[in-house]
């Protein structure tokens, strides 16, 4: 979407300059970050929503040292790189950071509901396209209502279910529909607890959610599942008590005021071969502060995919045209993808800055 691009120069120009001052890479990036008791920052440009450009936090610094002692750069410049330049050895570090705007507006919305079954059901208007919402979605909900992610049903995108929503684009679908999603579960808990307090007779600030029932905290024999609890909700006989409303759902949105911005830095080790200009890459360090993490294995997941496509752009893939506009290599016999032989095994580390805006 061009971000890579635009990084690639910022990145470079660095380096040149880093070479020309006769300053360590390191240091003229540390010179260059905004520290963090500047946020939230200005940029006093207008992004691509059509809205000031604003940090909201930041520790970049963190980020880079953690990259840097995690590749060890410090002795790959003092110690390793020379021994292996005297071998003829073509090999080099490079490291870079970039920072990168999520979840952005203008909203999303989600309804929550607690079916007598026991059951919770989630409806957002935010599009999927295999990012893992579901799991992360029904997580949410689970730690809200002490229930099992197993027994959350999610659908997303369909408006037969839930009639507003703008999309997934922009990193932005854990960020404002899960706040949104956050928001609902938060409404169906405390509804939750209202009705458990009276049913169980014990003062809501005694009570706790666990493994799908409502419970006294001091004694959890006495306690009433989500089912049935969702049950006596509804009424269908009787006067409904005035300002209630029945059932335990709620709907909720969530609007940033602006985006919640996260940063990364990347670090590797790369051999090349001079006579055919082949590449190994020796070592791939990755470290990224993207706030809270709701699930490591897809954060993970999504940094791996991130980085093989990031290989594949820089090194293998390109579209070759003849004089004509012809293109060439039209088949993935012809089109240069990285396979897992050429992918290496990717270091990964974490920062938590918490965004102050969800």
């Amino acid at each position: 979407a061009g971000r890579p691009q635009g990084v690639f120069v910022i990145e470079r120009m660095l380096d040149l300059g880093a070479r020309e001052l006769g300053i360590d890479r390191l240091e003229i990036r540390r010179r260059n970050f905004l520290p963090p008791d500047v946020f939230p920052y200005d940029n006093e440009i207008i992004d691509q929503a059509f809205v000031p450009l604003v940090y909201d936090s930041g520790n970049y610094r963190a980020t880079l040292d953690q990259a840097a002692d995690r590749i060890g750069y410090e002795r790959f410049i003092r110690e390793e790189q020379p021994l292996l330049r005297a071998e003829g050895k073509h090999v080099g570090i490079g490291i870079v950071s970039f920072v990168e705007t999520t979840g952005v507006g203008p909203y999303e919305g989600a309804r929550v509901t607690v079916e007598a079954s026991g059951k919770v059901s989630v409806a957002t208007g935010v599009g999927t396209q295999g990012q893992g919402h579901f799991t992360s979605f029904a997580q949410i909900v689970a730690d809200q209502l002490g229930v099992s992610p197993r027994n959350v049903r999610v659908v997303t995108g369909d408006t037969s279910e839930f009639h507003w929503g703008t999309g997934t684009f922009a990193c932005r679908g854990a960020v404002v529909a899960g706040n949104a999603v956050n928001a609902a579960a938060a409404s169906v808990r405390k509804k939750v607890l209202a009705h458990a307090s009276k049913v169980l007779e014990t003062p809501e600030e005694e009570l706790e959610l666990v493994d799908g029932l409502v419970r006294v905290a001091d004694l959890p024999d006495q306690a009433i599942s989500l089912g049935e609890l969702a049950a006596m909700a509804n009424p269908l006989r009787g006067a409904v008590e005035p300002g209630t409303e029945p059932g335990l759902e709620a709907t909720d949105y969530f609007g940033p005021h602006y985006g919640a911005v996260a940063n990364g830095a990347h670090a590797l080790i790369l051999e090349v071969d001079p006579e055919t200009m082949m590449i190994e890459i020796k070592r791939y360090v990755t470290v990224e502060d993207c706030g809270t993490i709701l699930n490591p294995l897809i954060v993970d997941g999504q940094i791996h995919g991130g980085v093989a496509l990031g290989i594949a752009n820089s090194y293998y893939e390109q579209l070759i045209y003849d004089e004509n506009g012809q293109l060439l290599n039209a088949s993935f016999a012809d089109y240069l993808i990285p396979t897992a032989t050429e992918i290496p095994r990717v270091e990964i580390g974490h920062e938590n800055t918490p965004t102050p805006l969800n």
